[in-house]
């Protein structure tokens, strides 16, 4: 297996776990909101309540974007290498591995760092259709690329 299809394969894992996560939290919140309706009635309880379904609702949205985020994940090709960067290429350049695909940040396959990130970000924006041995700029760093996966 290549540290391209390793690079996926661990980035679609972090986020199953994240959704797994934040489905227990969702759950852990409705069971919350429920127990509270069938205390006694106040504002102390009205409180509790709103801010717990203030909590769901940030899951909510939470859960809502890192579905997103697999559905974004599942599209790239995993085995095909493409002359220029593009979504799911995995890049090596002059100070570190880039992984154009979802923004998970730092993670770390068979002891080699990989930045997942996104292709709208603004590295990932100045990478975008460059080639081996060219060069791209931001914030007063220069990557070189070397390889294109």
């Amino acid at each position: 297996m290549t540290l391209k299809q390793k690079t996926y394969n661990h980035c679609l894992h972090l986020i199953n776990e994240k959704i797994e996560e934040l489905k227990k939290t969702m759950n852990q919140l409705s069971e919350g909101i429920k127990d509270d309706s069938k205390s006694s009635a106040g504002d102390k309880h009205e409180t509790s309540r709103a801010m717990a379904q203030i909590e769901q609702e940030k899951t909510a949205n939470q859960l809502n974007q890192t579905l997103q985020q697999k559905t974004e994940l599942q599209k790239l090709e995993t085995t095909h290498t493409s002359p220029q960067i593009a979504k799911g290429s995995l890049v090596k350049t002059n100070t570190m591995y880039l992984y154009i695909s979802v923004a998970l940040g730092k993670i770390t396959i068979d002891g080699i760092t990989v930045f997942a990130i996104s292709p709208q970000s603004p590295l990932g924006t100045k990478l975008m259709g460059l080639k081996p041995n060219d060069t791209a700029q931001l914030n007063g760093t220069k990557y070189f690329i070397e390889t294109i996966e």
